[in-house]
C-alpha cells in the first residue's frame, strides 16, 4: 500500500498566512492552483514575446509540486523562514527531507518520474515558478486589501517590491498586463456580461 496520493490530498487542510488575519483563509491546494495558472502565463509570455525556450510541461510540474513538503512541515511564515541564513538553510534541509519522505510513499518504479520535480536543481523553469509563487502571494494581498483588510498592507508592498525587482521580463509583462485586474470586481471586469441585447 502506498500513501503518496492520499498525502497530496491533504494539501487542502494546510492553511497559509498563519500570522495574518484573513478575510478568507487560503489553503495550500488553492495556492498551488494559482501558481500553476500564473506559471502557465509566464511560460506563454516567454513563448510569445521572448526567447521561447521555457518548457511548459516541466514548468507546470515544478509548479504543481513546489510546496508539497508543506504537507509535513506546514506553511512556515516568511519572516520566520528568512530570519537568518542559518534558519533558512535549516528549513531548506527540512523541506528536502520532507520531499524524500514523500517520494518514499511511491513504488520505486515510479519514483524516478517524480524525483526531478522535488529536487533543488535550478533551471529557468524553476525561476519562473518562484516568480509565480511570489505573484500568487501578491494577488492574495491585493484581494485582501480590496476586501478592506489592511492587515495585508505591508505584505503587499513587500511582495510587489520583490516582484518588480525580479530580472525576468515575463514577470514585468505580467505585472503590466494582468496584475491591475486583481483590484477589480467582476462587474468592473465584465460590465455587460449579463445584459441582454435591446429588442429590435
Amino acid at each position: 500500500m502506498y500513501h503518496f496520493f492520499a498525502l497530496l490530498h491533504r494539501m487542502k487542510y494546510i492553511g497559509r498566512w498563519s500570522l495574518m488575519r484573513n478575510t478568507r483563509q487560503e489553503t495550500l491546494s488553492e495556492h498551488t492552483l494559482d501558481v500553476c495558472f500564473i506559471t502557465h502565463a509566464l511560460v506563454s509570455i516567454n513563448h510569445a514575446s521572448f526567447d521561447g525556450k521555457a518548457n511548459l510541461e516541466k514548468a507546470l510540474l515544478l509548479a504543481l509540486y513546489h510546496d508539497v513538503p508543506e504537507i509535513f512541515t506546514g506553511d512556515l511564515p516568511t519572516p520566520v523562514k528568512y530570519y537568518s541564513p542559518a534558519l533558512k538553510a535549516a528549513y531548506d534541509e527540512i523541506e528536502q527531507a520532507a520531499s524524500s519522505r514523500l517520494l518514499a510513499h511511491l513504488p520505486e518504479s515510479m519514483q524516478g518520474d517524480y524525483a526531478p520535480f522535488f529536487s533543488g536543481e535550478d533551471c529557468y523553469e524553476k525561476q519562473l515558478v518562484k516568480a509565480a509563487d511570489k505573484l500568487s502571494a501578491l494577488c492574495k494581498c491585493i484581494t485582501e486589501l480590496c476586501s478592506g483588510n489592511r492587515e495585508f498592507s505591508q505584505a503587499k508592498a513587500s511582495c510587489q517590491a520583490a516582484a518588480e525587482a525580479m530580472p525576468l521580463p515575463e514577470v514585468q509583462q505580467f505585472l503590466q498586463d494582468f496584475l491591475p485586474s486583481f483590484s477589480l470586481s467582476l462587474d468592473e471586469m465584465e460590465p455587460n456580461a449579463w445584459k441582454r441585447d435591446s429588442p429590435q
